[in-house]
This record gives C-alpha cells, sequence and structure tokens, in this order.
C-alpha cells in the first residue's frame, strides 16, 4: 500500500525588513517564533523556506496544532514616541 506523499499548499503572510547592517529579516507572523534573516533577499527566500518547514513540522508535529494562516490587510510606516 503506497502512502499518499502529496503535500499540502500553505500561503502566509511575511514581512520584510531590512536592518541597520544592511541584513533582510524575514518574520511570517503566522507561525510561533518563525523568522530568519540573510545578506540577499533570494537567500532570504530560500531560509525562509526551510524556517516555514521547519515551524510546520514542530507546530503540527510536536504541539499539535493546526495551522491557520493570518489574513494580510496590508502594511503601514507608523510613528510612535515615549
Amino acid at each position: 500500500m503506497e502512502k499518499n506523499t502529496r503535500k499540502k499548499l500553505y500561503q502566509f503572510p511575511v514581512i520584510i525588513e531590512k536592518d541597520e547592517n544592511d541584513y533582510y529579516i524575514g518574520k511570517v507572523p503566522s507561525l510561533k517564533s518563525c523568522y530568519t534573516q540573510a545578506k540577499t533577499l533570494p537567500e532570504l527566500y530560500s531560509r525562509l523556506n526551510e524556517v516555514v518547514s521547519l515551524c510546520l513540522e514542530v507546530e503540527m508535529e510536536i504541539f499539535k496544532e493546526s495551522i491557520t494562516p493570518n489574513k494580510f490587510i496590508g502594511v503601514q510606516q507608523l510613528e510612535f514616541t515615549k
């Protein structure tokens, strides 16, 4: 008997920022502690693919949680004072 090897397709909003050292930082808010960084965007995309795979595995197999992607609404640059 063959196992079904079809993989489920997930779509997640990803926040990409650039820090003071010119590294790109990618965060996936739908998944706990799911973020990575890289010097170039192509490298960031590759690393995001790896980290999302790991985060999905941890959430589904270890924490036994279902995955519900956040819905993308928009991006705004806001100012705050303290």
